[in-house]
């Protein structure tokens, strides 16, 4: 069997809607267990939940739980409540299981090493030796781009004596993946249509970490692939890494989904918000009596779906949403902002 029928099988397998166009849209909630949820969060799950009811579409929960060094079992009981507790809901997942089970990404390590081998086999990645020290010293590269230096190829064409001399001294590589094509185009449904050539996203990228983890940009890929979505919401802060999972879409000839990305919500001096930020935690502030229609309602008028701030449920917001109200300028909130959603939680 050739290699690029062996890449092909693994497409069949994991990819329901192969080449075709979307006709139904199918939305996810993937978060990453490694802290409890923000502002910042519910602002791009609410929109997400809004975006696919809005067409009558389906939801996935994920979660994408790949880092073992930060993913915390506990994280992810309370994603779960938070969620509920601003009333969103999903129709398959985690908790309630589903046809496109594990809904976990540490449960489909299997299929990722699958994957990886298959584009072994294809020539399109390669093995990479360098260490996070000599990756550090590239920092003083010059910059393509806002997001950091390219790699530079440094390990793409080593021989096989050379590669054997690396492994020989103890050395363990990463994989990376190798792209031949000039520029990378998408569209967003908030940013239009993006092209970037593929020094700008960073070039060569590790989809299989030298310890083995696997990359977030191969697994929300063969997930999204799996799981059959069609709609991606998350923050703009990932614009420049979708050329990378557009790119591993067409190696397996499957449909990219639609992308959305939002505006970030930043504190009142311009910060994005963080896990560090733990005042802004959703948790913290439902034990602060602040009412999840208080948090919707300021989120929503921050991200221009209404017109003025006011208690709102996710129900109610859902009757005039549309993705052309969304504000593309950043969700700034105010300094006083606690003090701001108590008294909306308290207001008739």
């Amino acid at each position: 069997m050739s290699s690029l029928s062996n890449l092909a099988k693994i497409a069949a397998e994991i990819c329901p809607a192969g080449t075709s166009p979307h006709c139904t849209v199918k939305g996810r909630f993937a978060p990453s267990p490694t802290g409890y949820m923000h502002l910042g969060n519910a602002w791009s799950f609410l929109v997400c939940w809004l975006a696919a009811r809005a067409k009558n579409g389906r939801l996935v929960l994920r979660i994408e739980d790949i880092d073992p060094d930060r993913s915390k079992p506990e994280f992810v009981d309370g994603i779960i409540e938070d969620l509920k507790w601003l009333g969103l809901d999903w129709d398959e997942g985690v908790d309630i299981g589903g046809e496109y089970e594990p809904y976990t990404q540490s449960e489909s390590t299997l299929l990722y090493n699958r994957v990886i081998e298959a584009l072994q086999t294809d020539g399109l990645v390669y093995p990479c030796y360098c260490t996070r020290k000599e990756l550090r010293s590239l920092a003083s590269a010059p910059h393509l781009s806002d997001y950091g230096s390219a790699y530079p190829e440094l390990c793409l064409h080593l021989s096989e004596e050379e590669r054997g001399e690396r492994e020989a001294a103890g050395r363990r590589s990463s994989m990376r993946l190798h792209c031949e094509k000039a520029e990378i185009g998408f569209t967003d449904a908030l940013h239009g249509d993006c092209c970037m050539s593929w020094k700008e996203c960073g070039g060569d990228f590790p989809l299989r970490r030298s310890d083995g983890v696997f990359a977030y940009q191969l697994a929300v890929v063969v997930d999204d692939m799996r799981q059959g979505i069609t709609q991606v919401v998350r923050g703009e802060d990932i614009l420049h890494c979708t050329p990378r999972q557009v790119y591993l879409y067409e190696l397996f000839g499957c449909t990219p989904p639609e992308y959305i990305h939002l505006p970030l919500v930043v504190d009142h001096e311009g910060e994005r918000l963080a896990k560090r930020h733990r005042h802004f935690e959703l948790c913290k502030m439902r034990e602060d009596g602040i009412s999840a229609e208080a948090v919707v309602g300021y989120l929503a008028y921050l991200g221009g779906l209404i017109p003025t701030c006011q208690k709102m449920s996710v129900r109610k917001l859902l009757d005039t949403f549309s993705i052309g109200q969304i504000n593309t300028n950043a969700l700034q909130l105010e300094k006083d902002v606690i003090e701001r959603l108590k008294g909306l939680s308290n207001a008739c």
